[in-house]
Formats: C-alpha cells, structure tokens, sequence
C-alpha cells in the first residue's frame, strides 16, 4: 500500500496507477510516427517511487487530481529529453527534481525510430547538480543526445510543441515574429527555417552593401571634384619651380662671385702689409740711444731712494723712543694723582666713621625710650589661646570639606569615564546604522532620497511613520538575518511603514507624484498585531529541531512588528535546524505548519482542494543582504536612559562640588584673618626682647666703629714724601727726552738732502721719457698701422677660404672637384655683380612669393587622389557586382521561402478559422509584413473576436481574458496538429480558465484533429474532464490516482475493475 506523498503510474513497486484505452484494442499493435514516445519510465522523481507509463500514438488524455503527479510526467518528458529545467518554469537546478531524500533520480524515454527504438536515459544526481546520459543503456554526452533529438524534429523548448503547465500564459506573450520562427520549426519544412535565417543574413549583408555603395559613391564625387581644384594648383606649382630653379642657380653663383672679390681684397692688403713691415722697422732702429740713457737714469733713482728708506727708518726709531720718555713722565704723573686720591679717600672715611658713631649713638637712645615706654604685656596669652582653638575647630571643617570634596570629584571622574564608554558604545551603534543607510542608499536610490526627505518634514505627519523595514529591523543574530530577507518581499523590506492612511496618501502623493520617485508604503494594521499569540507554544516543537519563532529573532518598532505579523504571520512561522530537515516529512505530516524554515531551506505546505492531501514545495534561502548589520534597539535604549541618568548625575555632582569649593575658600579665608590675628599678638610679646638684644648688638657696633680711628696728618705726611720721589725720576726722563729730540732733528735734515737729489734725477728722467715718449707714439702708431693691415689680411684669408667652402657646399662640389660644365655656362648667362644678382634675386622671389599655398604635397596629393579614385572605381564596380549577385540571391530565396510561407500560413488560417467558426467566433491568422525587404520583421498575426459586438483583435497578454487566451492557444496548436512535422505535441492545463461550453468545443476539435491517421503523437494534461464527452478509439486515457489505499501495481486488473462495475450498473438498474 503506497503512503501519502508516493504516486505512480502502471507497473509500480511501490504505488498503483492504471491506464486504459477508450476502446477495447488496447492489445493491438499501435503505430507510432518517428519520434514520438512508446514509453516514459520515472524512479526517484519528484513525487514518483517508480513509475512507467506508457501512452498511445494519438491522443493522450493525463488525467489525475490537482497534485497528483501529472505535470511530473510532462516534466520527465522534457528534462529525459535533454531540456533545461528554465523550459518548465518549476525550479532553477535539475537536482530539485529528484525526490526528497534520495540522492539520484532517472527519466527513461523510449522514442520510436525505424528499425529500432531508441532509447534516452538521463540520470540525475543531486550532489554537485550534475547529469549523466546514456543512449540504448550505453554512456554517452548531452552533445550526442541533442543531436539524436534534433534529428527526430523534437523541440522541447519550441511552445508550439512543447507547452508545459507553468508556460501556458507565456505563450499569449510571443511577439509575431517569435510565433513565425516557433512555427516554422514546428511544421514548416526543415528548410524553411533556414532559408528565413540565411534571408535575415543577406538583407543584413545587403544593407551593408548598399550603405557602403552609397558611401563609396559619394566620396568618390568628392574625390574627383578635388582633383580638379589641384589641377590648376599643379600647373601653379610647376611655374614657381621654374622661378625656384632660376633662383637657387643665382644663390649658387653668389659666394663664387663673393669670394672673387673678397680674394682680390686680400692681394691689396698684403702689399700694404708688406709696406708697413718695413717703416716699422726703420722707427725701431732710431729709439735704442734714448732707451739706454732712460735705463741708467732708473738704476740712480732707485739708489736714492734706498738710501731715503734708510734714513726714514732711523727717524722712526728715534720718534719711537721719545714717545717712550713721554709715556714714562705720564706714568709718574699719574702716580701722583693716585697718592693724592688716596689721602682725600683717608679724608673722607674718617668722615663717615664719625657720622655712622652719631647715628648709632641716636638709634640706641630711641630704642631705650621705646623700651621704657612700652607696658606690661598682661591677659595677651589668654588672646593666643582663644586663636589656637578657632584654628583647630577650621582645621577639623576644612579636613571635612577636603574628603568630602576629593569623594565628589572621584565620582564625577568615574561618571564622565561610564559617558565616555556610553557614548563610544552609541558612536558604535550608530556607525552599524549608517552602514545600514549606505546600503540602502546603494541599492535603494529613491527609497534613501525620500527617507532624507522624511526627516526633516516628520512635523507634517499626524501619527508615528516608521523608516524603511531594513533600517528598523535589527536582528538579535546576524546569522538568522537569511530567514527574515527570504520570507519578507524585496518591495516590504525597503518600505515605510505607517500607522495612518491618510499619512500614508500624502507621502506617496508626494514621494511618487511631485518628486518622481519609486518608492514603497505599507500601512500597519489599525488593531495591533504585534502581541499575536502563535498557534503553539514554541516548547511543543522544540522535539522536531525547531528553536524559535521568526519573531522573536529581530526587533522592530511596534508599528513594522504589527504589519509583519498581519501580513506574513512571523509570530506563527517557526524557525528549524537541520534537525528538521532530516525528519522534514514527520514534521509536515504531524505539525500541520503551513510555512516551515529549516537551516537552509524554505518548505510551503498546502492542502489539495480536490484529494484533501497535504503537498509541500520547498527552496533553497537565498544569503541575506540587507540586514547582515543589526542594532539591538533594548541596549540602544538602554544606553540613552544611562547616558541621560549620567548627564543629570554630572549636573547634580557639579552643583555639590560649587557648594564645597565655595565654602572651602571662606574657610581659607578665616584661617588666614586668624593666622595673621595670632602673628600680631606673638609679635607683640617678642617686641620687647628684640629690642633688648637690637640695643646691645648696637653697643658692640659702636665700640667696634670708636676703636678704629684715622690720624689724618700722618697720612698727609706720608704722601708728601712718595711725591718728592717721583718727582725726582720725572727730572731723569725730562733729559733724556731732550736729547731723543735733537737727534730726531738731526735725521729729518738729512733725508731732505737725499730727497732733494732723488728729484732733480727724476726730472732728467722725465724729460729723456717725453722724447722717448714722442718717438714711441709714431712707432706705436706704425705698429698699429701693421697689426691692422696683418689683422685684415688674417681675416680675408679666413673669409676667402670660408667663402670657398661655402660656395663649393652651396654647388655640392667635394675640396678637389672643378667647378661642373653646366654651372659654368648657367653662370655665364647670369649678372656677374653682387648688386646685379641681388637685385636679380629679390625680383624672382617677389615672382615666387606671389604663388602662395603651393607646396610639394598639392602634387603629391593630386598624383595620390588621382590613384585613389582609380582604386575606388575599381572596389565600387567590385561591391556593385557584389550587391547585384546578392540582391539576385535573395530573390531566389525570397521565393523558395516566402511562396511556401504565405501557402503554410494560408493553411493555418483555414484551420483556424474554421475551428473559430465551430465555436460561433472569428479567429484569424495572417503573415505580417511592415516591409517585404524587413526578412527580421516578419511574423505571423493571430487575431480573434469572441463576441459579435467587437471587433478582430490581435491576441495579446492584456486584452483578452484567461479563458479566451487558452482557446485562442489550444486552436492555434490544433491548428498545426496535421500539418505539423514535429513527432508529439504536449499541452500540460490548457483547459482550466475556459468555461464549460468553450471547453467542450476544444476538447471535441481535439480529438477530431489529433486522431486523424498519420496525425503526430498528442499529449493533453487536464485536472478535469466534463461529463458526456466525445471520444474516439484512437484515444488513450491515462488516469493518476494517489492515496494511501491505492492497490499496488502487481495487483492491478483492469478487466476485473471492468467486470465489477458492470455488475454494480446491472444492480442499480434493478
């Protein structure tokens, strides 16, 4: 007996299925087209244990309750016969597919082929998603399978072929041009396709050549215009060069002509060279007599001037030596003066000795009265006293005031150290949440610009608005952030959420209508939800892994925590483990839990309304992103009412600390008025002491002053006699002063002697110098004659050879090359004056500065278009022909393609049309052309009218309702069912939005058309059949039950169920 959740078809272990033809030839032999399926064979897939089914060659009716198994079939179809799991819409992984809780699943296709079946088996493996393939038992690759398909026509990801349950409303949603190419491949011919694609190629190819003809055209008209303007420009260039010959020959004849006269110039300047040379030396023979006598005439003055030096330095010495005496008499001078200073300083200390004796004397008499006058110090201890125990009584309140002060700035310090910590705790918080509005702001552009926009205008708002889900949700564990984002929307996640409508309104008029921007608002239910109780204590399902409930892993602001719960019912959607994946099926089974999280997986749970049966569907959690950083909002708040206690706790301990210090300084101020109290009594009970030992201290300094007396006279005495003394040394100096002097003198007479001799040879000097000197200017004046002359014979020479280095550089002859035959003759026709060729000159550049914008590129450029536009002649008669031929090609296609085309449609539309008209409507289908060369744009058009007021329009997604889009779908397929090439067709639900009546027309066409002989294999998946319907013999019927008292397959006997039923329809009729 097969238990919940285990369904099969025909010949299964472990769960019962049946089959049965419409008629009694179900043991005929059938006859199947190429291609078409004999037999599908499940084990380990999606609900099935095992399972083999095997369908007739027409029309195979799949019929079973909702969730009984029959889109599995349709899906071992499309995925045995190398589908991708995209093309059934179900799940993203082929492993998905594999029964939970097994590790490998298989889909087993047998195609009919001439002469011998073929059969495709794909194995499923769930880890590392992976397949493997084998074609008749044998390994081999998807490449190989594909291709074994292809070749039998079969298009599982072709919707006019292949239209699985998930897909039905996608094909409503083919443009024109996609139906075209799905049917092409579907009925037309294998070449058509083809020739639609290779007919798409060449008009590309053509576009590309007629742009490119046309290009190459234009600039070849552009190109042969300017070359006609460089035709007059080249005939101007060739005249200039002839200017340009003319003038490079007179600049080559120009230094010959240069250097002929520069090289006459220097025969003219070596005679006079010459000439001056001699004069030169004739002058140099006259002056030697006058040089000779001016030579002796310096060897005398400088003998002189010797012996002048000699007498200059005996005269210094002498000079020296009187200074010498005069230095010594000053010294004794000042000797003197320094006795005398010495008796006034005697003078004058005496003085002050008497005058220091008197005030003495003075002091000690006012010290005695003050003394005598002074009373008895009586009652003062008493004072002194009185003073020392005030002072004790503000020592012990200023010890008091000290604790007490040294207590309260402890506690500030530890106060301010607790904020410290607080607000670096806050500072951390806040940055997770500005991390949290980067996010969003990344992500969330608009959604972050009106939350900027909601904090300045929060005052506009009647009640509390919330900010978005992700910034106010804050996870208690980051790691369970991937169940809150997986089971709230994208769209609620970053919306606002509000506890009024009318709130709400104006924020998104605002947000939406004036700002232009797209963002989300919820609003949170009027009654709170945020208290709602779960359905169960969490405790009861702790036995099946589960740990909590998804509210109680965050926390939110009541308003956001109240719409989750109305809205997706966190308080009652438990949170598992792995725990409860392993026993996944217990806990569906027992718990009856609608939506269940384990650690990396999502399973929904619902009850089929047609079976009563529990079915589950499950997904892998995708990781979070949006609130992988979370802020514990209890410690937040915390944090703040501390911060706040703290901050009032500060104020207060400030305040206590004012009052202490202020009584502190009043305290210290009365300890010093009594200080100062006690310091005057003391002082007045010392004064008399001091004055006792004051007075005989200035006794002793009188005694001391009486006993060093000076006597005046013998200190007068005693100078006289040091004067005398050097006065009698000062008479010494004087003598030997007089006889420096006249020696000083004496010298001084001499010197004069020799100076005077000195001058009269300098005067003879003098004058031998001034003829000397007469003679020279005109020998000077000749040499420089000479230096000049051989100065500009040096410098002609120089210029001769670099006017004929130059001249033979500007005619490019090497040292030793003659000058060539034909410069000699252009030379001779030219000027032979540096006047006449330069005049020459500047006429032929003024002829040559008239032809302006002419250079050698305007003839390299004439000469290079010219070769272009003979080139791109050539390529343009080359692309032309090109174009011609492809043009020519494409008729050709365009005919074997489209006449085929128009025919094919053609015949669809008849069908179509007249299955419309069956059904008392207008159905029409068309080839739609916007332009016969556009082979891209074609497409085929379906238009219908199912009502007799409308009009024909085109099927679209929008404009037509479910049920007619189905209609409209099944009778398009239907349409191509004979004409169709493909082996087998399948329609997974086409029936379920179509009213009994349309339904019962569709199925009648359906089994008239796929019935037909030679018609293709017909696979039709319904829920549902109506009652009284036509069938044919053609027909196979494949039932799918479910259940936990279904018969196992080996019991299975149809034939009995027959007899059976009979007996019972005998009894009632009785």
């Amino acid at each position: 007996m097969a238990g919940p959740g285990k369904w099969s078809l025909r010949d299964s272990q472990h769960g019962t299925a049946g089959s049965q033809r419409a008629v009694k030839s179900a043991e005929r032999r059938q006859h199947f087209i190429e291609g078409s399926i004999v037999r599908i064979f499940m084990e380990n897939f999606l609900t099935y244990d095992v399972c083999e089914v095997r369908p007739g060659p027409n029309l195979n009716i799949i019929v079973g309750a909702n969730g009984t198994g029959k889109s599995s079939i349709i899906c071992a179809i499309c995925l045995g016969l190398a589908g991708k799991p995209s093309f059934i819409g179900r799940a993203d992984k082929v492993g998905l597919f594999v029964k939970q809780g097994c590790l490998k699943g298989v889909v087993e296709i047998e195609l009919s082929k001439t002469p011998d079946n073929i059969t495709i088996t794909r194995e499923i493996h769930v880890v590392n998603n992976t397949s493997s393939w084998f074609i008749n038992r044998k390994p081999t690759t998807l490449k190989a399978v594909e291709e074994q398909i292809a070749a039998l026509n079969i298009q599982v990801d072709n919707l006019c072929q292949f239209l699985p349950q998930d897909k039905v409303g996608e094909f409503a949603k083919l443009s024109k041009i996609e139906l075209l190419e799905a049917t092409e491949k579907s009925i037309g011919p294998p070449e058509m396709y083809r020739f639609h694609c290779e007919l798409k190629n060449f008009r590309e190819k053509e576009r590309e050549l007629e742009n490119i003809c046309r290009d190459k055209t234009k600039a070849l008209e552009k190109m042969t215009q300017r070359v006609e303007r460089y035709r007059q420009d080249v005939e101007r260039y060739h005249e200039r060069k002839r200017h340009l010959d003319l003038i490079q020959m007179l600049e080559r004849k120009r230094p010959w002509v240069e250097y002929e006269n520069s090289r006459q110039q220097h025969e003219k300047v070596k005679q006079s060279r010459d000439q001056a040379k001699a004069e030169l030396k004739k002058l140099q023979e006259m002056q030697s007599p006058v040089t000779k006598k001016i030579l002796e005439t310096e060897k005398s003055i400088e003998s002189l001037e010797l012996q002048i030096r000699h007498k200059a330095d005996e005269i210094k010495d002498t000079s020296r030596k009187c200074e010498q005496k005069e230095d010594a008499l000053e010294v004794k001078d000042k000797q003197i003066e320094e006795i005398n200073l010495a008796l006034r300083m005697k003078k004058d200390e005496e003085m002050d000795r008497q005058r220091k004796i008197h005030n003495c004397r003075r002091v000690i008499e006012d010290w005695k009265n003050e003394l005598i006058s002074m009373a008895a110090c009586e009652g003062l201890q008493l004072q002194i006293d009185a003073v020392n125990d005030e002072l004790k009584k503000l020592q012990e309140e200023r010890a008091t005031i000290d604790s007490d002060i040294s207590d309260v700035t402890a506690e500030k310090m530890n106060q301010e150290r607790e904020n410290k910590r607080l607000n670096d705790r806050l500072e951390q918080l806040n940055n997770i949440m500005s991390l949290k509005e980067e996010n969003l702001k990344m992500r969330f552009q608009d959604t972050h610009s009106a939350l900027l926009w909601l904090r300045k205008n929060k005052d506009k708002f009647k009640k509390k608005v919330c900010e978005p889900m992700m910034l106010e949700i804050n996870m208690k564990d980051t790691k369970h952030s991937k169940y809150i984002e997986n089971h709230i929307s994208a769209n609620d996640i970053r919306a606002f959420v509000f506890e009024s409508e009318e709130d709400m309104e104006m924020f998104l008029v605002e947000m939406r209508d004036r700002q232009k921007l797209r963002v989300n608002a919820v609003c949170a239910p009027a009654e709170s939800c945020a208290e709602s109780l779960p359905s169960r204590p969490i405790e009861e399902l702790c036995r099946y892994g589960f740990f909590s409930y998804l509210r109680e892993l965050f926390d939110a602001p009541r308003p956001v925590m109240s719409y989750l719960c109305s809205q997706y019912h966190i308080h009652d959607v438990p949170v598992g483990t792995e725990k409860t994946r392993n026993m996944i099926e217990r806990v569906i089974q027992e718990t009856k839990l609608k939506q269940i999280y384990t650690a990396e997986e999502k399973y929904t749970v619902k009850v089929s309304a047609y079976t009563k049966l529990t079915l589950s569907t499950n997904m892998s959690l995708k990781a979070a992103q949006f609130l992988t950083s979370s802020v514990d909002a209890d410690e937040r708040q915390q944090l703040e009412n501390q911060q706040q206690y703290i901050s009032n706790m500060l104020k207060s301990l400030d305040a206590r600390l004012t009052a202490l210090l202020e009584r502190q300084r009043h305290l210290e101020h009365r300890d010093s008025e009594l200080r100062q109290k006690k310091k005057e009594l003391l002082d007045r009970g010392n004064r008399k002491r001091q004055l006792e030992s004051k007075i005989k201290v200035k006794y002793d300094s009188l005694r001391e002053l009486e006993n060093y007396a000076i006597n005046i006279e013998d200190e007068r005495k005693k100078a006289d006699v040091k004067i005398k003394e050097i006065n009698t040394e000062k008479a010494g100096l004087v003598t030997e002063l007089v006889s420096c002097t006249k020696k000083y003198v004496l010298l001084n007479i001499l010197r004069a002697d020799l100076v005077l001799q000195s001058i009269t040879v300098a005067a003879e000097k003098n004058r031998l110098e001034s003829e000397y000197k007469a003679a020279s200017v005109q020998l000077k004046a000749a040499e420089q004659h000479f230096r000049g002359l051989d100065d500009r014979k040096r410098l002609l020479t120089e210029s001769c050879k670099e006017l004929l280095k130059r001249a033979r550089h500007v005619c490019r002859l090497s040292p030793d090359q003659q000058i060539p035959r034909e410069f000699q003759t252009a030379f001779q026709t030219l000027p032979n004056t540096l006047e006449e060729i330069d005049a020459f000159l500047n006429e032929e550049k003024t002829r040559v500065s008239c032809f302006t914008g002419l250079s050698a590129s305007v003839v390299e450029e004439y000469n290079k278009q010219t070769q272009e536009i003979q080139q791109l002649t050539e390529y343009l008669k080359e692309k032309k022909n090109e174009l011609n031929n492809y043009k020519q090609y494409i008729s050709e296609v365009k005919e074997r393609w489209l006449n085929p085309l128009k025919k094919l449609v053609e015949q669809i539309n008849d069908k179509f049309s007249r299955f419309f008209s069956s059904m008392q409507c207008v159905g029409e289908v068309d080839l739609h052309v916007e332009n016969e060369e556009e082979y891209d744009k074609y497409g085929i058009r379906i238009r219908v009218k199912f009502h007799s007021t409308t009009e024909l329009h085109e099927l679209t997604p929008y404009h037509q309702s479910g049920g007619e889009k189905s209609v409209s779908t099944i009778l398009y397929l239907m349409s191509l069912q004979e004409l169709n090439r493909c082996p087998f067709r399948v329609v997974d639900e086409i029936n379920q939005g179509m009213d009994p009546v349309n339904e019962r027309r569709v199925f009648e066409m359906v089994v008239k058309t796929s019935c037909k002989e030679s018609t293709s294999q017909y696979f039709l998946v319904t829920p549902k059949l109506l009652q009284n319907l036509t069938y044919n013999e053609k027909m196979t019927v494949l039932f799918v039950y479910n259940g936990p008292f279904i018969l196992e397959g080996s019991k299975w006997n149809l034939k009995s169920f027959c007899r059976r039923r009979r007996k019972l329809g005998r009894l009632y009729e009785q």
